[in-house]
């Protein structure tokens, strides 16, 4: 019995690793469509050809539709009961093929098919009043949307169904594959990786929007579609392979005991499944929706001079150039958690840093907003493994959900009053947004590393799928909601202001903050709990 289990493929570190490489690079091209648009929101602002019209609500409502269906309609619930139910590879290429699904609508929606067709006209006269969900102030729509906002909701609400299937089924297919071995590593590094999505999406968005000196924003887009194509392949490569592991362990997808609508009634009597929940609700809601606003907020805080046309940086090349030193810089970072030789790893870390520092040059010479933002993710990929080990061998997760909190409040305290204080600084603006978003950036990443590794601590087995599903929903509102509050905030405190790069983010900024302040306070009350009860948060993974 022993020889069998040890020629199973998720006993072979080099095949498990796989798996996981698959899922985090379906997730990476996920993440980029996510926020497709948010580098582009100045150019979304303008009238059409150059972009389609939205202010700030409409492009705060359109963003904050990603999750509608999830929380309004609970498909994440039924996502979760299906994946407990069907297993991990089958709920997986379900949710790439509704993503692209839901992409393929979003891009007709934004291109120049779309304008001046019968359903701009059909959409523009409909879908103004939704009954119930209007008067109960969640209406995905309001008169006086634009159309083309309208069919790119629907398509961004399909797309949020396929992405967060993808995203409890990745969970529970890093548990299945890593349980009892470095469960928190796996689940740093499938986030480390997703979210160099976010930074290739500010960078390649507004290059493809602007390409050839004719700016289409259907193109960033189309960029989009292309890669969620991939993300499909990823994941039906990954079929076959979680396939075979079963023919060998004898496991079976559908579980001999089934999924039955109780099992919500155990989670939910969890006192620490219920803080979990809202500290991920809380902290999330100040970072995916910030993420949508990000460059245009550094577009009113900082002072960018024109490049001179026809110079290198003003050059298509300078951006792909940009985009591999960035490359380095997360591989480098990464690779320093796993060398055991010394010199060798603090050389690795000595290139990493020269190449991070090149990276902000380029992206000061260049004054762009979007490339000074997309430094979000790297020091997180540095830093993920190591808090990801730590958590697996020292444990620790609830200290350090209240850290990722109090890093979190300082981040957002810091654009909203000290950052404004240099417009008009040139490099000493730019100097200070560098550091607060990469502080930022190492701030999110104590969520994946402790956090999630935590839950299976907290439910049975059997309804792992479906806590996470429960998880999820949760976030989900604050997915929802914040994207679209940010938006009207800031048409209520700019009123008369139609320049996109003049706006004050103070208030936005303030409420975000607040939600830090809210999970800080849920993750000392977490740590208090754990202590009490004996969850077990504090204790490593893997036991000696």
């Amino acid at each position: 019995m022993t020889e069998v289990i040890q020629k199973t493929l998720r006993d072979s570190a080099a095949l498990r690793w796989t798996a996981l490489l698959l899922l985090a690079l379906a997730m990476f091209c996920a993440y980029i469509f996510m926020d497709i648009l948010s580098p582009i929101k100045d150019l979304m602002a303008q009238a059409y050809p150059v972009g389609r019209g939205w202010d700030s609500t409409a492009f705060g409502t359109m963003q904050g539709s990603e999750t509608f269906l999830n929380v309004f309609v609970f498909f994440l619930i039924f996502a979760g009961i299906i994946l407990d139910k069907m297993g991990v590879r089958f709920t997986a290429v379900l949710s790439g093929a509704v993503m692209l699904a839901g992409a393929l609508i979003k891009y007709y929606a934004i291109s120049t098919a779309f304008h001046g067709s019968g359903i701009e006209v059909w959409f523009t006269n409909h879908l103004n009043h939704i009954p119930v969900f209007e008067q109960l102030g969640v209406s995905p729509f309001y008169e006086g949307m634009p159309a083309s906002a309208k069919v790119a909701a629907c398509g961004f609400m399909i797309f949020g169904c396929g992405a967060e299937m993808g995203g409890i089924t990745v969970s529970r297919g890093i548990v299945k594959w890593f349980k009892g071995r470095e469960m928190a590593l796996a689940m740093g590094s499938e986030m480390a990786l997703a979210r160099l999505g976010v930074a290739t999406c500010m960078i390649f968005s507004p290059f493809f929007a602007k390409l050839g000196g004719h700016i289409d924003v259907s193109r960033s887009v189309a960029f989009g579609v292309v890669l969620l194509c991939i993300a499909l392949i990823m994941f039906i490569v990954y079929f076959f392979m979680d396939k075979k592991l079963d023919a060998q362990t004898g496991e079976a997808e559908e579980k001999d005991d089934p999924f039955k609508v109780s099992d919500i009634g155990q989670i939910l009597k969890s006192s620490g499944f219920w803080l979990v929940s809202l500290l991920c609700v809380l902290y999330y809601s100040a970072i995916f929706p910030f993420q949508k606003y990000a460059v245009n907020m550094l577009q009113c805080n900082l002072t960018f001079e024109p490049v001179p046309e026809g110079s290198f940086w003003a050059s298509t090349s300078v951006t792909i150039i940009q985009y591999v030193i960035m490359l380095i810089v997360a591989a480098t970072a990464f690779m320093f958690n796993f060398i055991k030789n010394k010199p060798a790893k603090y050389a690795t870390m000595a290139l990493s840093i020269l190449f991070l520092v090149g990276y902000c040059y380029m992206g000061y010479m260049r004054q762009s907003a979007e490339s000074i933002f997309a430094v979000f993710p790297l020091l997180a990929v540095g830093i993920t493994p190591i808090l990801g080990n730590y958590v697996d061998h020292k444990g620790k997760a609830a200290s350090m959900l209240v850290l990722g909190s109090l890093l979190l409040i300082a981040c957002h305290l810091t654009f909203a009053f000290i950052l404004p204080l240099f417009k008009g600084n040139d490099l000493g603006g730019v100097v200070v947004a560098y550091v607060t978003i990469l502080v930022l950036g190492s701030s999110f990443s104590l969520v994946p590393a402790s956090l999630w590794p935590s839950v299976p601590k907290l439910v049975d087995a059997k309804i792992i799928g479906s806590a996470y599903a429960l998880i999820f929903w949760i976030q989900n509102i604050g997915l929802w909601l914040f994207p679209l509050l940010i938006g009207k905030v800031l048409d209520a405190t700019n009123p008369g202001v139609t320049d996109p790069t003049r706006l004050n983010y103070t208030a936005p900024l303030l409420m975000l903050a607040g939600l830090g302040v809210a999970a800080l306070v849920i993750g000392l009350i977490l740590k208090v709990v754990d202590k009490k009860k004996g969850l077990g948060l504090e204790e490593p993974n893997i036991k000696a």
